[in-house]
């Protein structure tokens, strides 16, 4: 037994217990209805003509029923006799190639079969305009040439600023529409003045491009979509911000603000654009914001599959896996971060052979008193927090927060090789 193997199988691990969490969980229950209700009750809808081509965006966020939506809108506007189609609106996602975003799009269940309607997807963009700052303005050239763009995305907190615009539409025309090109130079000048840029390009692509309407969705303290909303096109810079407001209001916390050492079992593209969200984790990439929850070490098992590579935030864990380590694709990583000029959350942590090394190590490193008196916490990945785990030094915490703790204290099961095996309560 090597000295990593013998100084970690010395660390005493807390026993652990489930926690069941309780956030607003409204649903809708028939998306296609509840899309055909927010679109077909707008003007410019309603404008569109026979004959017109229409560019619809599909993100790279795993947005809840996202290939549902697409599918319904791109329906509507056929009922209208016009012709719509997909374009990849993920600024550099994909590796910054049209074959990588096809690919994420395919992901997701988008792809020309289950839509029903061509997809175009170009890196290549046109100058439509200039920033207040004399930035050029970049819109995806195939949105640029149709008679009239359809936005869909979710509107939800940015994991690196904070402002009236974070996620949502007007970062979609920004940086999704943007493609490399516009990441890049909106990118550029850092995250300490983005939600100005962000607001800024937003405006002058809704009065420059021809943004008929956006489709603005909102999900739940489950992920699950909640809210969708019909936002005519010059309407967008002035109807999201109350939006952002209610997506943050139903935004997913633990209960705790304060930790020794987290367990994060999956980080991934879809699960937040920094692969665990720094709103839950408070580790941010940029020292522009901030919030109150502090965790001293943070341990991260796996990437998931939809990532196709892309381990974007594997830089603000503590240590990692190998098969983590092993996963992180830099041809899909760092155009990521080399367009946000924020490298630090692609840096590779310390790495482990087993999950059990990295809960061992983080606990040992958490600077507790007593190993045995860490304040640890396992969640499934910082989009899934119904159902949590937490060292039983902090049931009564739970408890006292409202939060429901499901059975009693047990041993953090690892199987034969080393890999956590822990079962989710939702």
């Amino acid at each position: 037994m090597g000295f990593i193997e013998e100084t970690l199988a010395a660390v005493q691990l807390p026993r652990i217990v489930g926690v069941r969490q309780h956030f607003y969980n409204g649903t809708v229950e028939d998306v296609p209805a509840a899309v055909r209700e927010a679109v077909e009750a707008l003007p410019s809808y309603r404008a569109i003509r026979p004959g017109q081509s229409i560019a619809v965006t599909a993100g790279s966020r795993g947005i809840d029923a996202l290939a549902c939506i697409t599918r319904t809108v791109c329906d509507l506007v056929k009922a209208r006799g016009a012709h719509p189609f997909i374009v990849p609106a993920m600024g550099s996602h994909g590796g910054a190639t049209a074959e990588g975003q096809r690919a994420l799009l395919a992901a997701k269940g988008i792809t020309e079969e289950t839509m029903g309607v061509p997809i175009r997807a170009t890196m290549e963009v046109d100058e439509i305009a200039r920033a207040d700052d004399g930035r050029p303005i970049f819109l995806d050239r195939y949105a640029h040439a149709a008679d009239g763009i359809i936005l869909i995305n979710r509107v939800k907190a940015h994991t690196s600023f904070k402002g009236r615009y974070e996620s949502g539409l007007m970062k979609m025309m920004a940086i999704g529409l943007g493609k490399q090109h516009g990441a890049e130079t909106y990118h550029r000048t850092g995250y300490g003045v983005m939600p100005g840029v962000i607001a800024d390009v937003g405006r002058k692509v809704t009065e420059q491009a021809n943004i008929l309407f956006g489709v603005a969705t909102v999900e739940n303290g489950y992920s699950h979509l909640a809210k969708i909303y019909g936002v005519e096109g010059r309407e967008i810079p002035l109807r999201e911000p109350a939006i952002l407001e209610e997506a943050n209001r139903y935004l997913a916390r633990s209960f705790y603000t304060e930790l020794d050492a987290l367990i994060v079992e999956r980080i991934g593209k879809e699960i937040s654009g920094t692969g665990l969200d720094p709103n839950v984790t408070g580790r941010f990439a940029t020292t522009f914001y901030h919030n109150d929850i502090h965790i001293n070490k943070i341990g991260i098992l796996s990437l998931t599959e939809a990532s196709h590579g892309n381990a974007t935030g594997v830089g603000f864990g503590d240590a990692i896996t190998h098969r983590l380590r092993d996963a992180v694709d830099p041809a899909m990583t760092y155009p990521n971060v080399l367009t946000s000029t924020v490298t630090n959350i692609a840096a590779i942590p310390i790495s482990f052979a087993t999950d059990k090394q990295v809960v061992q190590a983080m606990v040992k490193c958490s600077n507790a008193v007593r190993e045995a008196d860490v304040r640890l916490s396992i969640i499934r990945s910082t989009k899934d927090l119904g159902f949590i785990y937490v060292s039983e030094n902090m049931a009564d915490e739970a408890r006292q927060k409202g939060m429901e703790v499901v059975g009693t204290p047990f041993d953090i099961p690892f199987d034969a090789d080393g890999r956590l095996a822990l079962p989710y309560g939702d």
